[in-house]
């Protein structure tokens, strides 16, 4: 299980700060309600930096996110022999995390009595500004294959000031790219707090909008591809 320490660990601390920030966002009774677009594209940059370093710490490569392992690994750029435990850490970190969020604003999701005053899924997972699942699908491809690509091009990026560099990068997709679709990028990102929403008891929480779950899984995964497969033409 080479790997599952780091990935489980970093994309729990990615979740918690992430989902935290949308929380702070969204429900009521918090300091944070309605701090807007800039306050969730750089919380969640920093939240990939922090998770990045602790992956890096506890010895993975600060993955966090199936879009880049399975793509890596597909382009011979890590070993298949990882990927399980990899993406393993990715999912149920991911879901721990939201647990972690969901106790921490336990009482303002009571506070917050329905999906019109914020309390919904998009805390949790991403939803389409307009719903047109063909386009959604296209700007998660899209916006996951600039930060592949620029990702591709760091190096390692557990060292030194390279996570925050990292996290940079997440807040300039989420500002650029982000505002169609909230920008997943990642499916266990996704996928994982999504399951979190649907399956424990959280007060007055609204639907989970599983109908939309294939745009984050299935669009990162592609725009890491492209992203491979244009660094690998180039180099």
């Amino acid at each position: 299980m080479h790997g599952f320490i780091g990935e489980f660990f970093g994309t729990m601390v990615l979740i918690l700060l992430g989902a935290g920030c949308c929380a702070g966002n969204s429900l009521n009774k918090t300091y944070g309600k309605q701090s807007g677009w800039w306050f969730i594209c750089i919380s969640w940059g920093l939240a990939v930096t922090m998770g990045v370093y602790v992956a890096g710490f506890l010895g993975s490569l600060g993955h966090l996110n199936p879009a880049v392992t399975i793509p890596f690994a597909i382009f011979g750029l890590f070993p298949w022999s990882n990927v399980i435990s990899y993406l393993l850490g990715q999912f149920l970190g991911a879901f721990v995390g939201a647990v972690l969020v969901i106790i921490q604003f336990y009482p303002q999701f009571k506070a917050t009595p329905n999906e019109e005053e914020g309390n919904n899924v998009g805390i949790f997972a991403t939803r389409p500004a307009i719903n047109s699942p063909i386009f959604n699908f296209f700007s998660e491809v899209i916006a996951t294959f600039a930060f592949i690509f620029i990702l591709l091009n760091l190096g390692n990026f557990t060292q030194g000031l390279k996570p925050f560099i990292v996290g940079m990068v997440i807040a300039v997709v989420g500002t650029c790219l982000g505002t169609t679709t909230g920008f997943a990028l990642n499916p266990a990102r996704d996928w994982s707090p999504r399951l979190a929403y649907t399956i424990l008891p959280i007060p007055n929480k609204g639907v989970s909008e599983w109908w939309y779950a294939w745009v984050p899984m299935c669009g990162p995964i592609v725009g890491g591809l492209l992203a491979c497969t244009l660094q690998t033409a180039l180099v």
